[in-house]
């Protein structure tokens, strides 16, 4: 099941310039696959760096962590995803204006409302970025 950027702001909290998930590709009870497309005018190429544009590290386990939370909750609707750790994040390239991010995310295990799940971006079939990311899914 596909869904576009309208149906991602029925399901995620988190809005511009914060919202960095454009579209659902796949999406099952345990595995998603989401796109980003990294613009130009992002905020935060102005500060980081401007004479050389890189999207930082700490935003590439955000749009994971966004993925993540768009296929967890469709079954709590509601809820807020806060991070509560994130472990082995590794970056292995660097992510300019123009990439094509390819967000893939699959559950580790669920334990009420905590989560773990494991993420890797892609560009060009090259991964940029890979982490394990645990969860809380706070009720509103």
């Amino acid at each position: 099941m596909k869904m576009d950027l309208e149906a991602v702001k029925k399901i995620l909290p988190h809005r511009e310039p914060f919202l960095f998930v454009d579209e659902v590709l796949e999406i099952s009870e345990n595995r998603i696959v989401t796109k980003r497309e990294i613009r130009k005018n992002e905020f935060f190429f102005a500060g980081h760096f401007p004479a050389e544009p890189i999207m930082p590290g700490v935003l590439l386990v955000e749009a994971l962590a966004q993925s993540g939370a768009v296929m967890l909750l469709q079954k709590t609707p509601g809820a807020i995803p806060l991070f509560m750790a994130i472990d082995r994040a590794r970056f292995r390239r660097i992510v300019r204006p123009g990439d094509s991010l390819i967000m893939e995310v699959k559950l580790l295990k669920r334990r009420a409302n905590i989560v773990k799940v494991s993420g890797t971006t892609r560009v060009d079939d090259k991964v940029v970025c890979e982490a394990i990311i645990t969860a809380g899914l706070k009720q509103k």
